[in-house]
């Protein structure tokens, strides 16, 4: 992939995107394009999303480490963190900051949800996905290792 420090307007209404689903839940879909790969970004992830009517962006998770965040460009959904369910629209911005509550985004509205999304892409991160009792142990770029959370023990 040729990588380019400006990606037109043009380029980024022309390209396809990739249809994404989440591993751990299936009503998770989005439509992504991934402007900061596209660009070189190596430390920073930079996508626009589309999230279909009634899907989720993603499963229930929180990162340990990474920050992310989202603007939302069109639509309406909810954007739910920890125990509280929030109502979002078009112009709202969304923090997680890195060790925050797990956090989620659907499509709660009539019509396509379009968002951009921002995150750091740390060398090692653990995820958490309180929904299904699972903890994700990743580190250089790679897939991981899915663990449930009842197996985990602390060393005394």
């Amino acid at each position: 992939m040729t990588r380019k420090q400006l990606v037109t307007r043009t380029e980024i209404a022309k390209m396809a995107g990739q249809d994404k689903k989440h591993f751990l839940n299936r009503d998770a879909r989005r439509m992504q394009k991934s402007l900061g790969d596209i660009a070189g970004l190596t430390k920073l992830g930079f996508c626009i999303i589309e999230v279909p009517i009634g899907s989720a962006s993603c499963a229930f998770h929180r990162h340990i480490y990474e920050e992310e965040c989202i603007y939302i460009l069109e639509g309406t959904g909810t954007a739910r963190i920890g125990e509280t369910v929030l109502q979002v629209e078009a112009g709202d911005f969304i923090a997680y900051p890195a060790g925050s509550e797990a956090h989620d985004l659907r499509n709660t509205g009539s019509n396509t949800l379009k968002c951009i999304i921002a995150g750091q892409r740390l060398d090692f991160d653990i995820i958490d996905y309180p929904d299904q009792e699972r903890r994700l142990y990743r580190a250089n770029g790679e897939k991981g290792d899915l663990v449930d959370v009842a197996m985990i023990t602390r060393r005394q």
